[in-house]
């Protein structure tokens, strides 16, 4: 009977075995895991650029009409609502909304119940722009889990969710 073979090895096992052999005493159990999920979402990261660059956006920018776009009709909120969602400050904020805005994808005007404050809404064409991204960024998250079954990718999320609810 032959033995399954096992997982196939990454740069993050290399790492591993290499303080295993320096520092024995240490348990690297979380160090494999962070590892592999910085590595995951770095790898996967730069490919949504590249793919958000086709559209001439950054993911940064992406992440702005997105959420405008999450928002509903009339995908209209305020630069603080937008800081808030985005954990951005609201100098991080501007420069992203300045470039939107010359670029057509989005108006900034004044806020009807508050003569201070501003509204930030997509344009038809900003609309037209993140729907389409969303579709291409998506495409590259899905093939990045084509490795792994439907059951395997719901099991993977259930635990990233415990995960981030543990550490947050």
């Amino acid at each position: 009977m032959n033995a399954r073979p096992g997982p196939r090895k990454d740069a993050v096992d290399a790492i591993i075995e290499q303080w295993a052999a320096v520092r024995p005493d240490l348990d690297t159990a979380a160090m494999e895991v962070f590892g592999r999920i910085n590595r995951i979402s770095r790898a996967v990261g730069d490919r949504q650029e590249k793919t958000y660059g086709r559209f001439g956006i950054s993911r940064g920018e992406f992440d702005v009409l997105a959420t405008l776009r999450r928002s509903g009709e009339p995908y209209t909120l305020s630069p603080r609502q937008l800081s808030a969602t985005l954990m951005l400050t609201t100098g991080g904020m501007t420069g992203r909304l300045d470039k939107l805005e010359r670029a057509g994808l989005l108006r900034r005007s004044p806020d009807p119940h508050d003569r201070r404050g501003l509204q930030v809404s997509l344009t038809d064409e900003g609309l037209r722009l993140v729907d389409e991204a969303v579709g291409a960024g998506l495409a590259v998250q899905t093939e990045a889990l084509s490795a792994l079954n439907s059951e395997q990718v719901g099991q993977l999320a259930d635990l990233l969710r415990e995960l981030l609810a543990g550490a947050a």
